[in-house]
């Protein structure tokens, strides 16, 4: 898009009205954009995305899971997840990364196809740095959701599968809010704050670690460990999570990534 605008290539079957959304259609959840919006329009191949077209059946059945997790804390956001990209009954890849930058100060967990979640946030990436270019100042980490999730609205129903989970610390001089903040996108347009998110199959296991450990008050030790801990019970129960455990430590300087092993 930035580069249709500086060789001044105007084409319109590229432009997708993002813009326009129904609201008769729209869920409750989901608010009309308009022209002065977070971003007028962005920029999708024609016929894309692809609502009337008819699904392919798999040769195999995909079935695949996962173990991620965030929370917040009082030193920033934990985000956290096993390696272990799995098809079917194979272990497709055992050193996958399951949590991607997306900025210096934002990261997202990704739960569910793995193609899926990679395409998704280098889009999303690419629109944040044009709103950054534009604006000279980063977008929310809330308002990084709700691009995402209009985004992935369209593609309700279709075969798109992703599940992130948004870690991210905000703080400049045009926002009044500053601090760590946690989101929930699913590709159905789902979008959901909170503290403590856990998503994927061995996330009940994680569940029962977490919930009786996260507190506002831990250390950045402590809350590493838990997640660690809260990872390694998920993988050891659920047999789509395993090998090694991926940590970010959101603070206001940035994100921090360890690997542990499990």
């Amino acid at each position: 898009m930035a580069l249709q605008d500086l060789c001044g290539f105007k084409d319109s079957r590229w432009n997708f009205p993002f813009g326009q959304i129904n609201p008769n259609t729209a869920p409750n959840h989901i608010t009309p954009l308009h022209q002065d919006s977070i971003l007028p329009f962005l920029s999708f191949p024609p016929g894309f995305p692809p609502s009337s077209s008819p699904s392919v059946p798999l040769p195999f059945p995909m079935s695949h899971g996962t173990t991620t997790l965030a929370f917040m804390f009082q030193g920033g956001v934990i985000a956290a997840a096993d390696t272990r990209s799995s098809c079917n009954g194979l272990v497709a890849c055992p050193a996958s990364q399951k949590i991607l930058p997306v900025h210096s100060h934002l990261v997202g967990t990704t739960s569910g196809t793995s193609a899926d979640c990679a395409l998704w946030k280098r889009i999303l990436a690419r629109e944040l740095r044009l709103y950054q270019l534009r604006h000279g100042r980063r977008l929310s980490t809330a308002g990084a959701a709700k691009l995402l999730a209009h985004m992935l609205h369209p593609f309700k129903g279709t075969e798109l599968c992703v599940a992130a989970t948004l870690c991210g610390w905000d703080g400049c001089k045009q926002l009044v809010l500053s601090g760590p903040s946690l989101y929930y996108v699913c590709s159905d347009g789902t979008r959901l704050q909170g503290a403590l998110f856990s998503v994927g199959s061995g996330s009940p296991y994680a569940y029962s670690v977490l919930d009786g450990g996260v507190r506002w008050g831990l250390t950045v030790e402590e809350a590493i460990s838990l997640a660690r801990e809260a990872v390694y019970r998920a993988t050891h129960r659920d047999a789509y999570s395993g090998n090694c455990v991926d940590v970010y430590h959101i603070t206001s300087h940035g994100n921090m990534y360890s690997r542990l092993s499990s």
